[in-house]
C-alpha cells in the first residue's frame, strides 16, 4: 500500500524530548515500513525516519528560534502534500484541519486522526460542512462532544515493545511527566508528595503560553516544596525511560477530558502503575486496581499511593503488549485504510476494541 503520513510541523519525528502527536507519527511510520508499505513521511526537515522524507520546513517550528508564524508552513505542508496526492493510495493526516478543502477536491482516500481536544462551539460548523471526512479518535471518550461526526474508528496509540525497558522493581519516588499548564495539574501531584512524605520528580517541559502560569501558580510551590520534590525539566531517551522505569508510581493528575495520554501507557511499557484522575480517556486506558487506580479527589489519590504496593508491575507491562503496542496500532490504521480505498463504510461507530473482533468485508491491501 502507497501511504501518505502527514504529521503537524511543531516537532521533528520523532521528537528529541517532548511531543506527542509527533511521537505517535514515527512509531506508526516506521511500523509501516517494517510491515512492508511504501509510506512517504510529510514533516519538518530534521525528522527521522525509514520512509521517504518530505520536508516541508528545515527544522521543527518550535526549535526554530526565527519562526515566528506556524501557519504558512503548514499551509506549504499542503502544498506539497497535494502536488503528490496521485501517488498515494490513502493519506492520514494528524494535523487537525488545513486538508479538508483539499480532500473534497481529490480522489485519493484521505483519513484525519484527531489529536486534540474536541469542542463542539468551533469544530461542530467545520464537520457539518465536511461531513463526508473521514475521521478518527484516539479514545472513544474523545468523540463524545460531537458523536455525530463521520468516525471511522478509535485506535488506541502504540508504542514499540523494545522502546521502554520493563523494571520487575520500582524505587520509592512519586512521578510527573508532561508539560506544566493548568489542565496537567502539577499543583495536585505536589500536594500527594506532601500528604504521602514522599520525594516527587518532575520531568516537565514549559511552553510559552503557560509560563505565566507556572511563575504565578508552580513556581512558588516548587520553592516552598524543595526539600521533597526535584524538578528535572524535559527529558527525553534513556533519561527518560531510567526515570519512569525506576518510579514507584506515575501522578496523572490531569483536570481536562485528556484524549489518550500518551505518558500512561509509557508507563505501562516500564511496569510502572499510574494513579489518573477519572477524566477523559483514563479509564479506557486503565484497568482500576489492576495498571493502577482510577481517581476523583486528592483523598482518594493519598489513599491509592500505599496500595500501589500490591499491584503487579508485570501485569502492567501485559496489559501495555496486550492493548497498545505498535504493531496493534499500525494494523488497526491498515484496517482503516483499507475500507476507506475500497469504499467500505464502517456499519457503526468502531472502538479500537471492536476493531480487533471485526472482519472486513475487503483487506486485501493489507501485506
Amino acid at each position: 500500500m502507497r501511504i501518505a503520513q502527514v504529521a503537524p510541523l511543531y516537532e521533528s519525528v520523532p521528537p528529541k524530548l517532548y511531543g506527542g502527536t509527533e511521537r505517535v507519527v514515527s512509531y506508526l511510520t516506521e511500523e509501516l515500513v517494517r510491515l512492508g508499505h511504501d509510506v512517504t513521511l510529510f514533516a519538518s526537515g530534521d525528522s527521522e525516519t525509514e520512509a521517504r522524507l518530505v520536508p516541508a520546513c528545515e527544522r521543527a517550528l518550535w526549535r526554530d528560534p526565527n519562526c515566528r508564524e506556524t501557519l504558512p508552513h503548514h499551509v506549504r505542508l499542503m502544498e506539497l502534500v497535494f502536488r503528490e496526492v496521485r501517488n498515494f493510495d490513502v493519506i492520514h493526516f494528524h494535523c487537525d484541519y488545513l486538508h479538508f478543502p483539499h480532500l473534497r477536491r481529490h480522489a485519493t482516500p484521505g483519513v484525519t486522526t484527531l489529536h486534540g481536544r474536541v469542542n463542539p462551539h468551533d469544530l461542530q460548523p467545520l464537520f457539518d460542512e465536511y461531513a463526508e471526512t473521514p475521521l478518527v479518535s484516539i479514545s472513544d471518550d474523545q468523540r463524545r462532544p460531537l458523536p455525530g461526526a463521520n468516525w471511522q474508528a478509535t485506535v488506541y496509540h502504540g508504542l514499540p515493545r523494545d522502546l521502554h525497558t520493563f523494571r520487575k522493581h520500582g524505587g520509592e519516588y512519586l512521578l510527573f511527566v508532561g508539560r506544566i499548564s493548568p489542565e496537567k495539574r502539577l499543583d495536585r501531584a505536589i500536594e500527594i508528595a506532601h500528604k504521602t512524605g514522599r520525594q516527587l520528580k518532575v520531568a516537565a517541559k514549559i511552553y510559552d503560553e503557560d509560563r505565566a502560569y507556572y511563575r504565578n501558580s508552580i513556581e512558588p510551590l516548587l520553592r516552598e516544596s524543595k526539600s521533597f520534590v526535584e524538578f528535572i525539566g524535559e527529558v527525553g531517551g534513556k533519561e527518560k525511560d531510567e526515570l519512569m522505569g525506576n518510579a514507584y508510581v506515575l501522578l496523572f493528575p490531569i483536570d481536562w477530558p485528556e484524549p489518550f495520554g500518551l505518558v500512561m501507557i509509557e508507563s505501562l511499557a516500564c511496569g510502572t502503575p499510574v494513579i489518573a484522575w477519572n477524566n477523559g480517556s483514563v479509564p479506557e486506558v486503565l484497568a482500576d486496581d489492576e495498571t493502577g487506580f482510577v481517581v476523583d479527589t486528592i483523598e482518594d489519590a493519598v489513599k491509592a499511593v500505599p496500595r500501589v504496593a500490591r499491584l503487579s508491575r508485570q501485569t502492567c507491562r501485559r496489559e501495555f503488549e496486550q492493548r497498545f503496542d505498535v504493531t496493534r496500532m499500525a494494523r488497526n490504521y491498515l484496517e482503516v485504510y483499507s475500507r476507506l480505498i475500497d469504499g467500505v463504510a464502517p456499519h457503526s461507530v468502531l472502538s479500537s476494541g471492536d476493531m480487533e473482533a471485526t472482519v472486513w468485508p475487503t483487506l486485501s491491501h493489507i501485506a
